[in-house]
């Protein structure tokens, strides 16, 4: 991707729904030739804006490590891929062929799925599952380092201008607008009551609701291999309760991290991060091992592919390919 093109991706993950008009006096360009330039990466599946559940905090997150019988593997991805269980799947190194996140409503959908169905997948011979207890970065917290300091700020008060949002959850009449901008974060209101074959002022209504209050949270996803982080590193460890908020507040500082979440078993953190070659991933270690002594790295585990993200089905270079599998928390409740 160009230098244009990841400008106008870091842009959009600060505020994904930025007017082209606003984005365009940030960036120094034009609404139209914005318009034309995203309509293209979102086109060829380089990046796309979604939504996931502002209310995350209710639901369960695991990381389950799947062994798989390498004849049956392609099977086992197409139909782990298509279950909204697995909101996303990774093909690993290091012990496992599969890590697949898992956001389900509570413990006895977790036991079902990882005890009851997984193991029944044709192809799945082990299931290993790491319970998260607590997420203290995720994905959309990440950004790309394409603009400067003064460009971040201006677009971060355009975000909280436009949203504000406030406490709120999504009325049950909402879902079909939800799942609209699930698909296409930056819809307006007006394209989704022409998809829906609604009322446009209602839609338009609803939309103004949905963005007021913090029921839904957007972001804008990039395809990685095409970024300048094209490595994925995820690292498991083990931290004395004592420094684990220490541990949490430096790793953070990190721009490479794009997950970390505290865990319950012989690891209790683990932490995946985008690098942008294994000379950084050894940098990060070395870093990491000076400034957080305690911090004992456990498993180091490399990403090969990643064929599902938060529900978005991706190619095998990580390019989104227009299909989403609607994960439980983008459906009523």
């Amino acid at each position: 991707m160009s230098e244009a093109d990841l400008a106008l991706i870091h842009a959009l993950q600060i505020a994904p729904r930025v007017s082209w008009a606003e984005a365009a006096r940030v960036l120094d360009s034009s609404p139209t030739a914005l318009a034309a330039r995203w309509q293209r990466l979102r086109e060829a599946g380089m990046a796309w804006v979604t939504v996931h559940s502002g209310e995350q905090s209710r639901d369960v997150v695991a990381f389950v490590d799947l062994q798989v019988d390498p004849a049956r593997r392609a099977a086992a991805i197409e139909r782990i891929c298509r279950d909204p269980r697995a909101a996303s799947v990774e093909e690993a190194a290091g012990g496992r062929d599969l890590v697949l996140t898992v956001i389900v409503p509570d413990y006895d959908s977790l036991a079902a799925f990882t005890l009851d169905d997984l193991p029944t997948t044709p192809g799945v011979r082990a299931v290993n599952t790491h319970v998260a207890t607590r997420v203290h970065r995720q994905g959309s917290d990440w950004r790309l380092d394409a603009l400067d300091r003064d460009q971040q700020a201006a677009l971060r008060d355009a975000a909280r201008n436009a949203e504000s949002p406030g406490p709120g959850r999504v009325p049950d009449s909402y879902w079909p607008v939800v799942q609209r901008l699930a698909r296409d974060g930056r819809q307006s209101a007006a394209e989704i009551a022409r998809a829906l074959d609604r009322d446009p002022a209602t839609v338009r209504r609803q939309v103004a609701r949905l963005l007021a209050t913090d029921a839904l949270a957007f972001r804008c996803e990039v395809a990685g291999l095409r970024s300048r982080w094209p490595i994925v590193c995820t690292w498991f460890a083990r931290v004395p309760m004592t420094e684990l908020d220490h541990t949490v507040r430096a790793l953070s500082t990190l721009p490479e991290l794009r997950l970390l979440v505290s865990t319950v078993g012989q690891s209790n953190l683990m932490f995946l991060l985008w690098a942008r070659s294994s000379g950084d991933l050894m940098r990060i270690e070395r870093s990491v091992d000076e400034k957080l002594p305690w911090l004992q790295l456990t498993e180091s585990v490399l990403t090969l592919r990643t064929r599902k993200r938060m529900g978005w089905v991706l190619d095998r270079h990580g390019r989104a390919t227009g299909e989403l599998v609607l994960p439980h928390t983008l459906q009523p409740r």
